[in-house]
């Protein structure tokens, strides 16, 4: 299956490769996607949907087994705070489901912001806009294509 994210990439002249996964509903986290495309967490990169005080809403962009630092997202975006949005908002903001969310070819063009350790790898995973795909590329293609900015974002998880 081809979606509007690997469609983009093409026409881009973006090499990728495409993982396919099994989805199970009822653990849609990036880590369990990690493991069924044989991938450390450390390469495999959640697109969370955020809202800025200043700036409105933003995607942002952190390794699977870490988590959002949401003050680094915020002097990072030019925002005073940020949040995630509630998840009842994330298809209509994106037109995307939960563990499909993609930076490329969502609804509107929010601004995109990576976490930096993207770059300590030759290549990572990130969704190709549907729950079953993952899009495996360079880090630089991947921050090119999505014009994002990049940064510290992420942080070990807590306990």
């Amino acid at each position: 299956m081809k979606t509007n994210a690997v469609r983009i990439l093409e026409s881009l002249g973006v090499p990728h490769a495409l993982r396919h996964d099994e989805v199970d509903e009822a653990d849609l986290s990036a880590e369990a996607v990690a493991r069924k495309v044989g991938l450390p967490e450390s390469q495999v990169f959640k697109t969370l949907v955020c809202r800025g005080d200043r700036h409105g809403p933003c995607f942002a962009v952190v390794p699977a087994g870490a988590e959002l630092d949401l003050k680094a997202l915020a002097r990072l975006s030019g925002d005073r705070k940020c949040d995630t949005v509630p998840l009842k908002e994330v298809t209509p903001l994106t037109g995307y489901v939960r563990g499909g969310v993609t930076v490329f070819s969502a609804k509107k063009p929010f601004p995109a912001f990576v976490d930096d350790s993207m770059f300590g790898f030759p290549e990572v995973a990130v969704s190709a806009g549907a729950r079953d795909t993952q899009v495996v590329l360079a880090p630089g293609d991947d921050v090119h294509a999505v014009k994002a900015k990049t940064g510290m974002l992420s942080r070990p998880k807590a306990g």
